[in-house]
């Protein structure tokens, strides 16, 4: 450490002769948790949804306004036109009866009542012609401006030059002749409609933008409070991440029913639950590892020191306490070595084997060693024809079997049994169970026996030696098998471990690291 501050100053002092500003190289972490949410400025979801929601209001007002104006207008143009051309055939057959009873001729009283037919429209102008289409009456616009019937304002409105904006009606006497002409025309508006149409029209169109104006403010409203109603839960949500990022691992949504947003409440809930038991069990892992690599540590320590202050002799006896301690570290160690490298094996390799021979080799080879622990081993050949062939690694697969079994004698008290069975299991694959009539393990606890150096609390009890590794080693070995385990216990009882291992293995596609 001199030596390294020594090189130190000696940098800084030629940084400085030489008029060089000395590096900065110093970092800075910090582990002070910012509140994103509450500082970054964000769009609202809420007035987003609000947005959209008057958007669409508005889009389909537009919409619906426009075709009803189309359609609507359409529709009055028409019937304008059919009211003018009733008018008109009226006025015509009216003139025709008066034109027979006038003799036959467009006499002054005849012209005369045509001024009475029209008189109820005064914004409706009438011309007449005879059978010659000479105009003999001519009631527009501008002749009543003249004589003082309307205001000078008609006659920007003279008499309409397309012949579609006229209507026509033949004047017939009794015999079925025609004998003149009348001709209706609006003015004071478009052609065809007159005032009395325009402002209903007017009116219709006021009616119909009022009416896409309300749904539009109602549709914002609704938008706006749905919205709110929508988001309460994500809001929840997002608070209760929050509060998790900072620390709080007991935060829970509380949302509840059986709508999206319920079950992603109920997901949420119980996903932060199993963090929370994992982060527990993360925290008890650590003190496990510290708790198996201080015990030996410190009992070597403890006899060293003994032996260095004299309170202990360095005799043979106590410097195999130590060899002993140390030899317990190296197997810990060498079963994490063993479990890491199994799990970092990418060249597993497998070989089609008598699994049933096997097994039955194996139990034979161990059948003594359960008979000095006062334990009773037996095979059970469950298979049809005593022969059960799979692609595995031999010795791997006997190495997880030996867990178990090794598992199963530490925990079985004195006089009990393990049997080792394996049968075909459907079509594809085979199973391995390992039962024995120990202690057993609880049922909170099950789902945690294959983690590193977990032991239950019933186990810690006995003094069993073991490392908590075999297990987690054992799913590690059948994981890399395509395979599955599984466990069933009973407190007191016993338990009972199943391997369930296909026949035929495939290679899983390795994932490339991006």
């Amino acid at each position: 450490m001199a030596d390294i501050d020594t090189t130190r100053e000696y940098d800084e002092h030629r940084s400085k002769s030489k008029g060089e500003k000395p590096k900065d190289n110093k970092a800075e972490y910090s582990t002070l948790k910012h509140d994103d949410g509450e500082h970054r400025p964000t769009a609202s979801f809420r007035g987003r949804m609000a947005f959209f929601f008057a958007l669409t209001a508005v889009m389909t007002a537009m919409i619906l306004s426009l075709v009803l104006a189309i359609v609507w207008e359409q529709q009055f143009q028409g019937y304008t036109k059919q009211n003018m051309q009733r008018l008109a055939q009226q006025t015509a057959e009216t003139l025709g009866t008066q034109y027979d009873k006038g003799g036959g001729k467009w006499s002054k009283s005849v012209i005369e009542y045509a001024k009475t037919t029209v008189s109820a429209y005064p914004d409706i102008s009438i011309q007449i012609l005879n059978a010659d289409s000479v105009l003999i009456y001519d009631e527009t616009a501008a002749n009543r401006a003249a004589s003082g019937k309307m205001t000078k304002d008609a006659t920007q409105n003279p008499v309409p030059s397309n012949a579609n904006d006229i209507i026509s009606a033949k004047v017939t006497d009794e015999n079925g002749k025609t004998v003149g002409t009348v001709r209706l025309w609006a003015f004071g508006s478009e052609a065809l409609i007159t005032k009395i149409d325009a402002a209903f029209r007017q009116n219709s169109y006021t009616a119909i933008l009022i009416a896409a104006s309300v749904s539009i403010v109602l549709a914002c409203l609704i938008g706006y409070y749905s919205s709110r109603a929508l988001t309460r839960p994500i809001q929840k949500i997002s608070s209760t991440a929050r509060q998790i990022r900072n620390g709080d691992l007991t935060a829970r949504t509380g949302l509840k029913g059986n709508d999206e947003f319920g079950q992603l409440g109920e997901t949420f809930d119980s996903m932060a639950s199993e963090l929370e038991r994992d982060i527990k069990f993360e925290h008890r892992l650590t003190s496990d590892v510290a708790h198996e690599l201080r015990t030996p540590l410190m009992a070597m320590q403890a006899t060293v020191e003994a032996m260095q202050d004299g309170v202990l002799p360095a005799d043979d006896e106590h410097l195999e306490t130590v060899a002993s301690e140390v030899r317990r570290l190296s197997r810990l160690v060498d079963a994490m070595l063993h479990l890491s490298r199994v799990e970092n094996n990418t060249k597993f390799q497998t070989e089609k084997t008598d699994m049933v021979f096997a097994l039955k080799s194996l139990v034979s080879m161990q059948e003594q060693l359960f008979n000095e622990c006062g334990l009773r081993l037996r095979f059970d050949d469950k298979t049809p024809n005593h022969e059960l062939y799979a692609d595995v690694n031999q010795d791997l697969m006997r190495e997880a079997v030996t867990n178990l079994m090794s598992n199963a004698m530490r925990y079985t008290p004195e006089g009990g049994w393990v049997v080792v069975s394996i049968a075909q299991e459907g079509r594809n694959g085979m199973k391995i169970s390992v039962r024995d009539t120990g202690i057993g393990i609880a049922k909170e606890d099950i789902p945690r026996v294959f983690s590193r150096f977990w032991r239950s609390d019933a186990s810690r009890e006995r003094v069993s030696g073991g490392l908590g590794v075999g297990l987690a080693l054992t799913k590690e070995i059948i994981d890399k098998h395509n395979g599955s385990i599984s466990v069933e216990s009973e407190l007191g009882k016993g338990t009972t471990f199943t391997l369930h291992v296909p026949l035929e293995h495939k290679t899983k596609p390795e994932t490339t690291a991006k």
